[in-house]
């Protein structure tokens, strides 16, 4: 059994972006925006979890009802267990696959960008 990896953290309605900047430009105001990429990745974690979700509680479902004495009356039975034992361990690493995915990208996304709303330019 796999335990869920950190999911990435949406932006709280409190969250402010970071104080100030690092680099040459200490001290220097600068805009800064709850990066789309970070947010993309929230929005993933959010719609795969509860599909990955439903397909554990269905073969769970379907693995139990094998497994009990009433719903097989032949050796074969045994093979259909196994096959969905087979199966959940499957969807089990795949699971775990797609969330660390996300949420190691998650890790090395910055939350926070500077926006470019507020940058000079030379030529307009």
């Amino acid at each position: 059994m796999y335990v869920d990896p950190p999911a990435p953290r949406p932006k709280a309605v409190d969250e402010r972006p970071p104080a100030t900047s690092s680099g040459p430009l200490d001290n220097q105001p600068t805009a800064w925006e709850f990066n789309p990429e970070y947010q993309r990745l929230v929005i993933a974690w959010q719609s795969v979890l509860p599909q990955l979700e439903t397909l554990r509680t269905t073969l769970d479902k379907a693995f139990n009802l094998a497994r009990s004495p009433q719903t097989w009356d032949a050796p074969v039975g045994e093979r259909y267990v196994q096959d969905i034992r087979e199966w959940r361990a499957r969807l089990a690493v795949y699971r775990h696959a797609v969330l660390t995915a996300i949420s190691d990208e998650a890790h090395d996304t910055p939350r926070w960008i500077p926006a470019k709303t507020n940058a000079p330019h030379a030529f307009p």
